[in-house]
């Protein structure tokens, strides 16, 4: 006979009756806040709490509502919550073969479970989660919004170290059938606006991928610590999403609140594709859009406004002006792609991230690609309030891409080149590599130019191959005044 592990808090966190349940669920999801940006890649990694739906139910709706397109994509959820009621070591793991809510239950994997059994971190408790409510809470919504396809890892996280929980998540990666979720809240039983601040400040260093998170400002700390590192080493992309607490929620005493946020991390997908999507006359309207004399501010407001909002310090925002509001432009609203960069305040690069194909509406890519530079370019730490003041920031529109004919020789194909006017965009099999044509001010050769783009792909600079691909593609850029000449 399969071993169970029943329902321990249904009828008090969430209702005991699957019709009950499902129309609850189907509620929060229906109430649950729209990302500020589309996403461009897949949702990887979930934070979302672990309260009485009453009280956190509409805030993890906006996790859970990001995987209904993933239904039948997403075969296995690792999800990791803390103990409330057994201390315990490490991490654990139940013996039992599956997990049960009124929903129906849900498979235990242990063909997963053995992958880390030999890790000395990770021990054995059917006791620390046989009550524990932070991984219960959350299946109902993975069964409405994931079907039954899925089978479950579940990992009851007690005292243990950023680097033990890394290693556990790291194991475990996998590809895009794999979802980690991370159950935790955020402060606890804290004045209204106190624990506003003290959730805000957490949030942001969530979001900056901090490893050194304390129980007191999310009680899945231990957890987190670990996750953020796999998350960082994967480039992965967090947007917040919704953050709120028990007062705002359920009307609870605010001056006793417990703080819940929903935060998305997003894998790019496998490199930057060279082959356009859709109709190149789209982007090729967009690109044209430079001879707007308005283009360019309403590009490098977009930046800097949602550089600014992932801070969460909006007063260090610009006031828009009709030329600089974002959405003014229309040009913002047609398919499009860029990259954007950002220099300190000595010149030096500070994060370049893009796209090479129009995958979405350009306003969005900006907004994508800003974030990215800032917060999660793996080359970088993340960026700090303190830099803001003396940040510079390009905005480059890419025109459509042309690919060049295959080259027998490097020197066949740096002679395709055009010094100076070209991005190129270089992949070998799983590697790859992208320069603006910027990068030609420093390597004004078209031989050096090619070995240095090499060795950004992680190839040797006299590598050469016939199934080489080169694509090519023209730029407009944009950028920020010099300080003295700001206003």
């Amino acid at each position: 006979m399969p071993q169970i592990r029943r329902a321990a808090v249904a009828g008090r966190f969430y209702p005991d009756t699957a019709r009950a349940l499902q129309a609850a669920v189907v509620a929060h999801l229906g109430h649950a806040a729209t990302p500020d940006h589309a996403l461009h890649g897949t949702p990887k990694l979930l934070v979302v709490p672990h309260a009485g739906y009453v009280y956190s139910g509409d805030v993890a709706a906006s996790a859970y509502a990001l995987l209904t397109p993933l239904r039948g994509r997403v075969r296995r959820v690792v999800l990791l919550a803390p103990t409330h009621l057994v201390a315990v070591r490490g991490l654990v793991v139940p013996t039992v073969d599956a997990f049960e809510t009124p929903l129906g239950r849900v498979t235990v994997d242990h063909d997963a479970l053995a992958l880390i059994a030999s890790l000395p971190q990770v021990g054995v408790s059917d006791q620390a989660h046989a009550l524990e409510h932070a991984i219960e809470v959350q299946l109902p919504f993975l069964q409405i919004v994931l079907g039954n396809a899925f089978s479950l890892v579940p990992l009851a996280v007690g005292d243990a170290q950023p680097h033990e929980v890394d290693a556990v998540i790291e194991r475990l990666w996998g590809d895009d059938e794999t979802l980690i979720v991370i159950s935790t809240d955020l402060s606890h039983y804290r004045p209204y606006e106190q624990a506003c601040e003290l959730d805000r400040q957490t949030v942001l260093r969530i979001l900056n991928f901090a490893d050194d998170l304390r129980g007191d400002e999310a009680c899945g700390a231990r957890s987190l610590n670990g996750a953020l590192r796999a998350a960082r080493r994967h480039g992965l992309r967090p947007q917040l999403l919704d953050m709120r607490n028990s007062a705002d929620t359920a009307g609870t005493d605010p001056d006793r609140v417990v703080g819940y946020g929903a935060i998305v991390f997003e894998a790019a997908p496998e490199g930057p594709d060279p082959t356009p999507d859709g109709d190149t006359d789209d982007a090729a309207g967009s690109f044209a859009a430079d001879r707007d004399l308005e283009f360019g501010p309403a590009l490098l407001a977009t930046a800097r406004a949602e550089i600014a909002k992932t801070l969460l310090l909006p007063a260090l925002t610009p006031e828009p002006t009709p030329a600089t509001t974002p959405a003014a432009h229309p040009a913002l609203a047609l398919p499009g792609a860029s990259f954007v960069t950002l220099h300190d305040a000595q010149g030096r690069l500070r994060g370049c991230v893009g796209h090479l194909a129009a995958h979405c509406p350009l306003g969005d890519d900006v907004r994508a690609n800003a974030h990215a530079a800032a917060f999660t370019d793996p080359r970088f730490s993340a960026l700090s309030a303190a830099e803001w003041p003396g940040l510079r920031i390009e905005v480059s529109v890419l025109g459509p891409l042309e690919r060049l004919s295959a080259a027998a020789t490097l020197d066949q194909a740096a002679a395709a080149l055009r010094p100076g006017v070209d991005g190129v965009a270089l992949r070998w099999r799983r590697r790859h590599g992208t320069f603006l044509p910027q990068v030609w001010s420093v390597l004004q050769q078209p031989q050096e130019f090619l070995q240095a783009l090499l060795r950004k792909a992680r190839l040797p600079p006299e590598f050469w191959a016939g199934d080489i691909e080169l694509w090519r593609f023209p730029v407009s850029s944009f950028q920020d005044p010099p300080h003295g000449d700001r206003h």
